[in-house]
């Protein structure tokens, strides 16, 4: 099957470009398996671009476990299309319900990590809230700093749990729903009441984590994420459910296909 490869429109960013180039012949099945990649010279050719380039390109591949290479053979493609690196594509947050089901990830995670924190948490973790919440406060709502303090109130949440598995992975998603936010900004919402509710909602959530009540430090975070989920008009009763017959429901259009507002 010939492979659907050509030149790059110079810019920056070339060598993810070109492995984004090569993951799509591989997730489209041009290149299978087992399959050689063509040499480096090749590729620098077809696309335009330096061996270096190049070289780069199929280090990132490697790293996230989609080649292997052998030395003086070159670079093969992997048995086993299980990236070792979590990756999502930020314009794939753009569509429909794609947003509310990494915010829904999100929900599930953080409610525990908070109770984990309450029961965990050092003073260095308290102090790390604390500063964030006194940020967040004398921020413009849903400014970039605010939502910046945001995040990095609930990076200390989830800090303070000390599980380094947690941390890694809801660091990661947070990240991707922070980077969609300012993608959007607050558009359409500049209200003094949605802000001293957020900020009652983290007080709340650090009262709880401060006296080491982990069951009201759970309850405090589930109900910040429900309102925030709100503010954002996401909703996750409307997905597609089997009915009595088998039949799967569809998602309900309204589904939003991108955050709105910040939280």
């Amino acid at each position: 099957m010939a492979l659907k490869l050509g030149r790059l429109n110079r810019g920056p960013h070339l060598p993810a470009l070109v492995a984004s180039s090569i993951s799509r012949e591989i997730a489209q099945g041009r290149l299978k398996p087992g399959d050689q990649l063509p040499s480096e010279q090749a590729l620098a050719t077809t696309f335009g671009v330096s061996r270096n380039v190049v070289r780069e390109a199929i280090a990132k591949l490697r790293s996230e476990g989609h080649v292997w290479s052998k030395q003086g053979l070159g670079a093969f493609v992997a048995e086993s299309q299980n990236a070792l690196v979590l990756t999502i594509d930020r314009d794939t947050l753009r569509e429909s319900g794609a947003f509310t089901d990494l915010f829904e990830l999100r929900r599930i995670l953080e409610v525990d990590a908070a109770a984990l924190a309450a029961s965990r948490r050092s003073q260095d973790d308290l102090t790390s809230m604390q500063n964030s919440l006194e940020a967040m406060t004398s921020a413009p709502y849903v400014s970039v700093q605010w939502l910046k303090t945001d995040l990095e109130f609930h990076l200390a949440v989830v800090q303070a749990t000390k599980n380094p598995y947690m941390i890694q992975f809801l660091g990661f998603v947070s990240e991707q729903i922070w980077q969609s936010f300012l993608s959007v900004g607050g558009r359409g919402l500049d209200s003094d009441k949605m802000a001293r509710a957020t900020v009652a909602e983290h007080t709340s959530i650090l009262s709880a984590i401060e006296v080491g009540n982990a069951t009201e430090a759970r309850a405090a975070m589930r109900r910040h994420l429900d309102s925030a989920s709100q503010r954002l008009g996401l909703s996750t009763d409307d997905r597609e459910r089997p009915t009595k017959t088998g039949v799967r429901q569809r998602r309900s259009e309204k589904a939003t296909a991108a955050p709105q507002v910040g939280e």
